[in-house]
């Protein structure tokens, strides 16, 4: 079994400066695998060590994605080798056109059976490019997984899934693309044995033109950044005379309010 995982090497917001009209500058923030990636470089680890298979990390993204930093924190978290498209093109574009990207990788990689992605990226968080890359692909994908094993008799793969309603068990057949949820897995901590390792892991760098990627129908343009409103809150101060009286009325406006 081929398995991908689709993974993003991304700056951290929390280290971002936000200037008063609410636009953010990443320029100092360091960059990681994105926060829920491990998740899904863990249960494709998990799943290819049940089916004899193999693991292929791949991202995309400028060229600051391609550090020797970049490569081991990925190689050292259970790959088998690495496939990086990094052009300075695809700074800070849309998950549309990230998701063709992927694609087209995907197809050159060849006879890929699972793409795993984390539920979304630290820094954008819009959690649409796994399901946005498996209609690229014409392929089934399913969101919210939080395991997924091999089936018992035939292919395919038994995957279970995380909805508001519970757990949905179900059967899909390969190739799938399947997003995971944040808590899926617990991931590895590479030990010193791994980070030695993956420096000598294959590692393949492509750049747009070797794809062939079609140019986007559509861009997305952002128009404007604004800081998130504050809430309103409520100030009631109570006579605290009467202790009990007192108490008495805070249950009465906490039940009136729906707090209680």
């Amino acid at each position: 079994m081929k398995i991908v995982v689709a993974y993003k090497w991304a700056p951290n917001p929390q280290d971002a400066d936000v200037a008063p009209d609410g636009s953010v500058d990443l320029g100092r923030a360091k960059w990681a695998v994105s926060e829920y990636d491990p998740v899904a470089l863990e249960l494709a680890r998990q799943l290819a060590d049940v089916t004899g298979g193999e693991v292929i990390g791949l991202t995309v993204g400028p060229a600051a994605i391609d550090t020797p930093l970049a490569r081991k924190a990925a190689l050292s978290r259970g790959l088998d080798r690495l496939v990086l498209v990094a052009d300075d093109a695809l700074d800070g574009v849309d998950g549309t056109r990230v998701a063709a990207v992927l694609a087209a990788a995907v197809r050159r990689i060849g006879d890929v059976d699972v793409v795993l992605a984390g539920d979304s990226s630290i820094d954008v968080a819009a959690g649409q490019v796994a399901l946005t890359l498996a209609g690229t692909l014409g392929w089934l994908g399913l969101a919210a997984v939080g395991a997924v094993r091999p089936a018992d008799a035939g292919a395919g793969l038994v995957v279970e899934r995380e909805l508001p309603a519970g757990t949905a068990v179900v059967s899909v057949p390969t190739p799938v693309v399947l997003a995971a949820t944040a808590d899926a897995v617990v991931p590895r901590v590479a030990g010193m044995k791994d980070i030695l390792a993956a420096a000598k892991k294959p590692v393949e760098v492509l750049s747009l033109a070797e794809l062939a990627v079609a140019e986007p129908g559509a861009v997305l343009t952002t128009l404007a950044t604004a800081k998130p409103g504050g809430a309103e809150r409520t100030a009631r101060i109570f006579d605290g005379s009467d202790a009990a009286a007192a108490a008495t009325e805070l249950v009465g406006a906490l039940r009136q309010s729906g707090a209680l």
